[in-house]
């Protein structure tokens, strides 16, 4: 995929930081949208499918959070990698965001050069196709990945793109422990940083959809997938 064919969701209230961050990612050839708050940036997304959207986190109408949460639930946006852009820099505001699906959360201020190769890093993992099974059954349950789509007991679970790898990732070898840092290498990327609670919080999640049964922990180590 050439840079020309990558779309980008730029959702800031901020009109210097639409101007600057848009005219650097321009630079670079993506196609690049912008909206002014939440409201509007799903409207766009269900437009335009973004391969990425850059949302900050203090909005009018509807804030970064409710926005990401909001764009989880929609199916034609399972591809596609969000990361906040904020200057909220809390622990708390950090979680918030990977809670409802987040896959990264860079703070302001950052040079736009650092942003740009941020957004480059970030853009590798829809580039990247990793040669895997398209579809995996694990008892009850069948994982197809192309689809991004989990069926239990002849029930879909819609996963947001963190969730549905982590868990794929876990089923592709049942019983086998996952180290945390394989985890965040294979799911992540080891190009963006990202804390060990991010693991946590993914798992907490799939936990609370799939069966809290399924997945256990490996205090120290890390997590494997238990049928």
């Amino acid at each position: 995929m050439k840079n020309k064919d990558i779309k980008i969701l730029l959702v800031d209230d901020d009109a210097d930081i639409l101007e600057i961050v848009g005219f650097n990612l321009e630079a670079e050839n993506y196609q690049v949208f912008t909206a002014k708050n939440g409201k509007e940036a799903l409207s766009i997304a269900k437009k335009e499918v973004p391969n990425l959207v850059i949302l900050d986190v203090m909005m009018p109408e509807m804030d970064g959070i409710e926005t990401c949460e909001n764009m989880r639930k929609m199916p034609e946006l399972n591809s596609s990698i969000i990361t906040f852009l904020t200057a909220r820099g809390e622990d708390y505001s950090q979680v918030a965001g990977f809670d409802v699906g987040a896959d990264d959360y860079i703070t302001k201020p950052i040079k736009p050069k650092l942003l740009v190769s941020k957004v480059k890093a970030l853009l590798r993992r829809v580039k990247e196709d990793i040669s895997v099974e398209d579809v995996l059954k694990i008892g009850d349950i069948e994982i197809n990945r192309e689809e991004y789509k989990i069926i239990k007991d002849k029930t879909e679970i819609i996963l947001p793109r963190k969730e549905f790898e982590l868990f794929y990732l876990l089923a592709s070898k049942p019983g086998k422990v996952f180290k945390r840092e394989e985890i965040l290498d294979k799911v992540w990327g080891n190009e963006v940083i990202v804390g060990g609670r991010t693991i946590d919080v993914h798992i907490r999640k799939l936990r609370e959809k799939i069966g809290d049964d399924l997945f256990k922990t490996i205090k120290g180590v890390g997590y494997k997938l238990e049928v």
